[in-house]
């Protein structure tokens, strides 16, 4: 099922199938793509026109930050009229909060920029320092509607997760780490808008307003509409000769992502970030 909705074929999609069928995509608001709030909307309205009426529509998932898609984030109007759009029609809103919570984006979830509540949500990832463990959150008339022992699996309730979960929570709690997300992003959108200024060209989008989960879109002749994967790959091979091991994400592989550790110290974001620099003035 999972497979069937993301929207990102290579690596994940291609050999494998077939997927569940009735699984319709609009189009996610971006600025840098010239695709408006009003436009993802509309495209909205018009699967409900055309491919599904509103009544039959199970569920709208949206994460608040693309993860795989490029960290692109959600503006609040577009969640917000999510909301309203559920609501009226009686669906059910998922939030993934997988990547984003717990912290990572200077709220403890990141559907708190946009003050909504979401009727589901996933977490993982952040929820238990490392280990694994996920969960979903879910309101009462929906978490109870199964009948007894209708939820479960081979792992669930797993008494290690749950206690390395609370410790995390605590941690975060007592560091202060969703304040330090917000400090992290800073450090980051100072270092790398100076490398912005220095690569106009071919960094044409940076992407530090939630917290600690930050991207840097590579480009073409400051064009959104040239992707550059060949930059981004060398870029990625450079970092990595030097000791920085870096992730890529977007539809075309053209997207840096930095999640540092949220307890990072600020001069290991500074060594980091300098290799970041040195191995952008070797290969740019």
């Amino acid at each position: 099922m999972t497979l069937g909705l993301t929207g990102k074929v290579a690596p994940y999609k291609n050999n494998f199938g077939p997927f569940p069928g009735e699984i319709y995509r609009a189009p996610f608001p971006i600025d840098f793509h010239d695709i408006s709030v009003e436009d993802s909307l509309s495209a909205l309205e018009n699967i409900f026109k055309m491919d599904l009426d509103p009544s039959d529509c199970a569920a709208i998932i949206v994460e608040p930050v693309q993860g795989e898609g490029g960290f692109y984030a959600a503006p609040h109007e577009f969640l917000s009229a999510l909301r309203r759009i559920c609501d009226k029609h009686g669906i059910v809103l998922i939030l993934d909060e997988i990547q984003t919570g717990f912290a990572r984006t200077g709220r403890f979830f990141c559907t708190e920029y946009a003050g909504i509540e979401p009727d589901l949500m996933t977490v993982a990832k952040g929820i238990a320092g490392g280990f694994p463990l996920a969960a979903v959150v879910g309101k009462a008339d929906i978490m109870d509607a199964p009948d007894p022992g209708g939820l479960g699996g081979t792992y669930a309730g797993s008494p290690i997760g749950c206690a390395a979960a609370l410790a995390v929570i605590d941690v975060i709690e007592k560091e202060g780490l969703v304040d330090r997300a917000n400090h992290i992003g800073k450090l980051f959108e100072t270092r790398l808008t100076s490398l912005q200024n220095q690569y106009p060209d071919l960094i044409g989008d940076l992407r530090t307003n939630r917290g600690a989960m930050i991207a840097m879109e590579l480009v073409k002749n400051n064009d959104a509409k040239q992707p550059n994967p060949e930059l981004t790959k060398a870029l990625m091979t450079e970092c990595y000769k030097r000791g920085l091991v870096v992730l890529t994400c977007g539809m075309y592989g053209n997207v840096f992502r930095f999640l540092p550790a949220l307890n990072i110290t600020d001069s290991i974001a500074h060594e980091g970030l300098d290799i970041l620099q040195e191995s952008f003035d070797a290969v740019a």
